[in-house]
């Protein structure tokens, strides 16, 4: 995390990339047509896409600007997901209310001009939204890899590993004493929505579930001398990766244990579910994700329909790159997933500078930066005054591809922020005590390690103590089971 930007045809309104021809667009509250499948089942061959959607106006502002278009619902019925041929139906009154069944997805032949089109539907007064379809990409990882066999690990991990009781990131966040107090519970899902998972690693094939990838690209919506790698045709339950940074995530939240230290969430389940294919940049040897906004909400609402309680978003979009009428990426989802009580982790960014990017700077996700072995903000670390709380990001040892690496970025400070909501999930549940996002904010920021030199602007109270987290949930179950 986070993402950076590839150059864009909006040249002057925005610093964004969209895919030539797609955009996405939102119809109003009652008016968008039953009938138009889901990407889900057209990427399955058990539907066809629309050519117009039935709405007069809509169709004319199509017709004028693109000779032949692609229709399709972005999002799959919560009710009907995996009932293929029918996941269009049987939107509920949330997702009706949300806007999640009414928003669509049209790709049009490539000579059009998006940027007038998204323009022009804007001014009808049946569309409520109308935006390109973004493509963002993963910066390239700071990894060192570090093979799978033992021998070869062993130099690395007693280099890393200074002190009997753990190691330096786990050592930061109090992993060991927090596993001792509660080891997590296997009814808990945590979402990782990413570049998915190495399924078949030693360390995480036990602990993961089925999940799912929507990532959907074309080789024509990349720059030129951009070249995509691996799965990209279709929506599937293979969310494996190609990049590493998911699995790297994986590893802090879930790991096993073999060869480095067990995931921070002990028993909890994790469901991988792929929005960001692999691409190959030029004059890159490093894989890089890549995927389009309408795939990635497509696969965080379907994390969440999956059963997730804690979802991890170790990615993100500048606000100051965003046209002046584009609405906040992921906001939709993200409302849909905390109205089904989901907790939602997000990754601040690497810029080093107080700015905001989406999901970590949404209402009610719990954004998180990184911080360095010596307790202090990590110079890359995005700050601002939305940012909760700081966690490891500096060549924290997780696993990779086909064995394990090192990497920085918070985009793996983020996940032992999620492990840590899993935890908290689980000792709520075993004390039937109900918690929510906000309430897990609460506790994590309340039990925070102050940072050691005093308050440090823009980068939240301090420290993720987990142990901490999980004495004050019980200190506030006793109050409350007694003022009962």
């Amino acid at each position: 995390m986070n993402h950076f930007w590839l150059n864009t045809p909006w040249a002057g309104r925005t610093s964004l990339y969209s895919a030539p021809g797609s955009a996405v667009f939102k119809l109003a509250l009652g008016e968008a047509p039953r009938s138009i499948p889901s990407a889900a089942d057209i990427r399955a061959g058990a539907q066809q896409p629309a050519t117009r959607t039935s709405v007069g106006a809509v169709d004319r502002i199509l017709a004028h600007f693109a000779h032949h278009t692609e229709i399709a619902r972005v999002h799959t019925a919560a009710a009907t997901l995996g009932d293929l041929g029918q996941q269009h139906l049987g939107f509920n009154d949330l997702e009706e209310i949300l806007g999640l069944s009414r928003t669509f997805r049209v790709q049009a032949d490539h000579a059009c001009a998006i940027d007038d089109l998204v323009d022009a539907l804007r001014q009808v007064s049946v569309v409520e939204q109308a935006y390109p379809n973004y493509l963002s990409a993963l910066p390239f990882s700071r990894v060192t890899a570090v093979p799978l066999i033992e021998p070869a690990l062993s130099p690395i991990v007693n280099d890393i590993r200074r002190e009997d009781d753990g190691w330096p990131s786990r050592r930061q966040v109090h992993a060991v004493k927090a596993l001792a107090y509660e080891n997590g519970d296997p009814s808990i899902i945590i979402g990782v929505v990413d570049t998915g998972v190495a399924q078949n690693h030693q360390e995480l094939s036990s602990k993961i579930r089925r999940g799912i990838d929507t990532v959907q690209l074309q080789a024509t919506q990349m720059a030129q001398g951009i070249q995509l790698v691996g799965d990209l045709g279709g929506i599937d339950t293979d969310p494996e990766d190609n990049v590493g940074h998911g699995t790297a995530c994986a590893g802090i939240i879930a790991a096993q244990g073999q060869h480095i230290p067990p995931g921070l969430a002990g028993e909890c389940r994790l469901l991988p579910v792929r929005v960001l294919g692999a691409a190959r940049f030029p004059g890159k040897k490093e894989l890089s994700g890549v995927g389009a906004l309408g795939d990635i909400d497509q696969g965080v609402k379907m994390c969440a329909d999956l059963g997730a309680k804690v979802i991890n978003m170790s990615f993100g979009t500048p606000e100051s790159a965003l046209a002046a009428h584009d609405p906040k990426p992921h906001s939709d989802v993200v409302r849909y997933c905390l109205a089904r009580g989901c907790i939602l982790i997000a990754a601040s960014g690497n810029s080093g500078l107080a700015e905001r990017f989406a999901p970590a700077s949404l209402e009610n996700v719990i954004a998180v930066g990184a911080v360095d072995p010596f307790n202090r903000p990590a110079p890359f670390s995005t700050g601002g005054d939305h940012v909760d709380i700081a966690a490891p990001g500096v060549r924290v040892l997780s696993t990779g591809l086909e064995g394990y690496q090192l990497v920085t970025g918070t985009s793996f400070a983020a996940p032992f922020v999620a492990a840590a909501a899993g935890l908290l999930v689980s000792r709520a549940a075993r004390r039937a005590y109900p918690l929510d996002s906000a309430g897990v904010r609460h506790l994590l920021i309340s039990s925070a390690t102050p940072w050691p030199e005093g308050r440090v602007e823009g980068h939240g109270p301090g420290i993720l103590n987990v142990y901490a987290a999980l004495q004050t949930l019980d200190r506030e179950i006793d109050r409350s089971m007694t003022q009962d």
